[in-house]
């Protein structure tokens, strides 16, 4: 998987330094939670999302790259992918996964591969 799944989109709107936390995320086809974590690593820029009562309480890693665009104004981050492939995601466990080159291997694959 290319470094760009996990490089926040040049024309996504996304400001370096711009604080993410609480923003609402929606999926191509509805709203999934609240960003609880973000990340700005080089090649390693991801989003963690809360997604509250609708997975009960599952938190998922969602590499930046899948930001199609971030709303500054309503607080809004929009991805280009629907609310099964995220549900149907790779658990995440931020004590055991975060910053581990093989578990962002791992979202590269599944959200890189066709999910139609």
């Amino acid at each position: 998987m290319s470094a760009d799944m996990w490089s926040y989109n040049p024309g996504s709107n996304h400001t370096p330094g711009t604080r993410l936390i609480g923003f609402e995320v929606e999926a191509s086809d509805g709203h999934i939670g609240k960003v609880d974590e973000h990340t700005e690593d080089v090649d390693a820029s991801y989003v963690v999302v809360d997604t509250g009562p609708w997975i009960f309480g599952k938190h998922v890693l969602i590499p930046a790259g899948t930001i199609v665009r971030v709303d500054v104004n309503d607080e809004k981050i929009h991805v280009n992918l629907t609310r099964d492939q995220i549900k149907d995601s790779p658990a995440y466990d931020r004590n055991e996964h975060r910053g581990d080159a093989d578990y962002r291997g791992l979202l590269g694959q599944y959200y890189g591969k066709d999910h139609s």
